[in-house]
């Protein structure tokens, strides 16, 4: 009897041995499946994302230059050492800061408020959410353009009003030395905003509603109910979109470029611009890299110090 009860053990379950090489032939396979299903959406990244960043940083170490005829030097860290001292970089890095907290904190007030508003219930709701989102869903070109017939020092709408309600005779708003980047950052700022107001307008729409009543009834006025109930159920939310509209503010080319080209004399010449300029209009392949990979860096210290507290956020609570 014991000796067919082992039998029939041995045949249902197979030897210890057996047994262990076939789970581990089982996670092979599993492993294997995996990547295979993986690997289309790994690809495009690879080949679009990884490999140009990769061949950026390479180029940063020499000296590659457009219409040469001898081969590319590698110059090690030279492009980095004159990056050091170069006046006209380090003012285009100042300019991008103050371009990106200039956008990304309006939009985050203005957006917070319009969220607010659309997150009451309000007649033709729906229409206000439709005609919120229309900047977002327009190319940074074409809002580049339509600003630039805004600020039309002649025909714009903007000195148009000036003038009808007797304030002055306007001025030529994306040429003047004080007021080009101001002029700028009022259109990063239009241009931003819906997608933080989406993002804002879906956190508020997953805050219960009964906290607030049970905050009403307890004699909680708005700006108390704000602050203890609809902060802190959005402010992850508030966070992660502040830190990402922050990073694509600095990184901006296309509108500015429509609309200012840099100037006047370089006061609205972002990294991305002058990078662009050294890269195509001068040639300075191998130092147009070496200013791709410093702001590569940059935003790499942000996201680090970003995911940093999001990490003791998450230990804290």
């Amino acid at each position: 009897m014991t000796l067919a009860s082992a039998t029939v053990r041995s045949g249902r379950h197979g030897p210890p041995g057996k047994r262990t090489g076939k789970r581990t032939d089982d996670r092979l396979d599993r492993g294997a499946g995996t990547w295979f299903l993986v690997l289309p959406a790994l690809i495009p990244i690879l080949v679009l994302s990884v490999g140009p960043l990769l061949y950026g940083i390479a180029l940063a170490f020499t000296d590659a230059q457009s219409g040469r005829t001898r081969a590319t030097q590698w110059i090690g860290t030279l492009n980095f050492q004159d990056l050091l001292h170069d006046g006209l970089f380090w003012e285009s890095f100042r300019i991008g800061l103050v371009w990106a907290v200039g956008v990304t904190v309006p939009q985050f007030v203005l957006a917070l408020g319009l969220a607010l508003l659309l997150n009451e219930n309000l007649r033709m709701r729906w229409l206000a959410r439709a005609l919120a989102i229309i900047p977002w869903a327009m190319p940074e070109v074409v809002v580049g353009i339509m600003w630039r017939l805004v600020y039309n020092p002649d025909a714009g709408i903007l000195n148009e009003t000036i003038r009808d309600l007797g304030l002055g005779d306007g001025r030529d708003w994306l040429t003047g030395l004080a007021t080009a980047l101001p002029a700028v950052i009022v259109v990063g700022v239009w241009s931003g905003m819906p997608q933080t107001t989406v993002a804002l307008l879906a956190g508020l729409q997953n805050t219960p509603h009964e906290l607030h009543e049970a905050a009403a009834l307890d004699g909680a006025g708005a700006w108390r109910r704000f602050r203890t109930v609809t902060w802190p159920a959005i402010r992850s939310v508030a966070l992660s979109i502040t830190a990402l509209n922050f990073i694509w503010n600095f990184n901006s080319f296309a509108l500015v470029y429509v609309l200012t080209n840099g100037g006047p004399g370089g006061r609205t010449r972002l990294p991305m611009l002058f990078a662009y300029e050294e890269a195509f209009r001068y040639g300075q392949f191998g130092y147009a890299a070496a200013m791709g990979c410093v702001m590569v860096a940059v935003i790499s210290v942000i996201l680090a110090v970003y995911l940093a507290g999001r990490l003791r956020g998450g230990d804290d609570r």
